[in-house]
C-alpha cells in the first residue's frame, strides 16, 4: 500500500513511532518492510520522529535510520520534552545527512534564536544518560503505562467505543464513528468534530478530533494527566454521552 501511494511528486514521508495520536509502535520487521520500499526511491526523504523513544511499553525502540540502504535518507527528529520531561526546556534535536543538516541550519539561524545556555547543557546531560539505568525514566514509564490501562477500561465502559491497547507515547484513539448521526434531541453529531464540540460544551473535556491526524472516525484522548482527572472525565463522557440516542 505505501509503495503504491508513493508518485513521482512525493518528496518526503513523515511518521512517528511511538505515534501521536494512535500509541502505535512499529516493530523492527515492520521499519524492515518500510525500508525496502524506501530504497526503491532514493529521491525520498523519510522524516521518523522518535520523540516518544523512551515513552515505550514494548521496552524496545527501533528506528527506521538503523538500515543502512536508506540511512542518508533518514532525517530523525527528537527531543528532551517527552522522554526526560524537560518540556519547557524546548530543546530539539536531528541527525542527518551533512546536506540536509547544513540546510536545516541555514533555515534555523534565519527563523529562530539560539535556546540559552541552561537548556542546553541539561538536555546534554539528559542524553548523555544511558535510559536503562535512569529509574525516573522507569518509574515515568510505568506511571503511563498505569493510566493507559486506566483509560482503556474507563473508556471500554461506553459504549460505542472500539478502543485499541497502544505500545508507546501517552494518546488513545478510539473510534467513535458509532455517535455519528446520533442526537440528543437538539444537537446532531455528524463526524469526530462534532462530538469534540459536543463533549465540549456538554462534559467540559477537551479532546481533539482524529480529523486533524487523517483519521475522521476517531478522537483522541491524552492520559498525560493524574488518574483522578482520567476517571472525571471518563465519567462526564460516558453520562454525556449516554444522551445521544
Amino acid at each position: 500500500q505505501l509503495e503504491q501511494s508513493i508518485t513521482s511528486k512525493t518528496k518526503a514521508i513523515i511518521f512517528s513511532s511511538p505515534c501521536n495520536p494512535s500509541g502505535a509502535v512499529y516493530t523492527k520487521a515492520e521499519l524492515k518492510g518500510l525500508a525496502d520500499v524506501f530504497k526503491k526511491h532514493p529521491n525520498i526523504v523519510v522524516i521518523s520522529d522518535e520523540i516518544y523513544e523512551h515513552i515505550n511499553f514494548s521496552g524496545v525502540h527501533e528506528s527506521i535510520a538503523q538500515f543502512d540502504e536508506i540511512k542518508e535518507q533518514v532525517v530523525v527528529i527528537n527531543g528532551v520534552s517527552k522522554g526526560f520531561a524537560m518540556t519547557g526546556w524546548r530543546i530539539g534535536v536531528l541527525a542527518a545527512n551533512k546536506e540536509i543538516a547544513d540546510a536545516c541550519v541555514k533555515l534555523q539561524g534565519q527563523t529562530t534564536s539560539g535556546s540559552c545556555s541552561i537548556a542546553q547543557q541539561a538536555a546534554l546531560e539528559a542524553f548523555k544518560k544511558d535510559p536503562k539505568e535512569m529509574p525516573e525514566l522507569k518509574e515515568m514509564v510505568t506511571i503511563f503505562r498505569e493510566r493507559r490501562d486506566l483509560l482503556v477500561s474507563k473508556l471500554n465502559e461506553i459504549p460505542g467505543f472500539d478502543t485499541r491497547i497502544p505500545n508507546g507515547a501517552f494518546y488513545l484513539l478510539p473510534d467513535v464513528s458509532y455517535y455519528f448521526g446520533k442526537s440528543d434531541g437538539e444537537h446532531q453529531i455528524k463526524d469526530a468534530d462534532d462530538l469534540t464540540l459536543y463533549l465540549l460544551h456538554k462534559a467540559n473535556v477537551a479532546l481533539v478530533s482524529g480529523a486533524a491526524f487523517g483519521n475522521d472516525q476517531c478522537i483522541r484522548f491524552s492520559y498525560a494527566t493524574s488518574n483522578d482527572i482520567l476517571i472525571e472525565a471518563s465519567r462526564r463522557i460516558k453520562e454525556t454521552l449516554s444522551h445521544l440516542k
